[in-house]
């Protein structure tokens, strides 16, 4: 949720895939409701950038894209069928 940053869960998901599975998966962030956060679509606030950095880096992901997307205006999601396609390819 991009009003709120990386959830306790988040972090011990993205924890878990770093360490085990990393040279295999691709991983990208994906932040929802970006257009709950006033201003539009695409805005996140400083304290959510900085907690999400700290968490990829904890989880040594640190160089993954981060998509913001919000299901009610659609915005983000030719990014995400981008990556689902890619992955499908590999």
């Amino acid at each position: 949720d991009s009003r709120h940053g990386p959830s306790a869960d988040d972090e011990r998901i993205m924890s878990e895939i770093g360490s085990v599975v990393r040279e295999k998966i691709s991983y990208v962030i994906v932040l929802t409701k970006s257009d709950k956060n006033g201003g539009g679509a695409g805005r996140v606030s400083n304290s959510v950038m900085d907690s999400l950095r700290v968490a990829m880096k904890n989880a040594n992901i640190k160089n993954s894209p981060v998509l913001l997307t919000s299901a009610e205006t659609k915005w983000g999601r030719d990014d995400i069928w981008r990556y689902l396609k890619m992955a499908a390819e590999v």
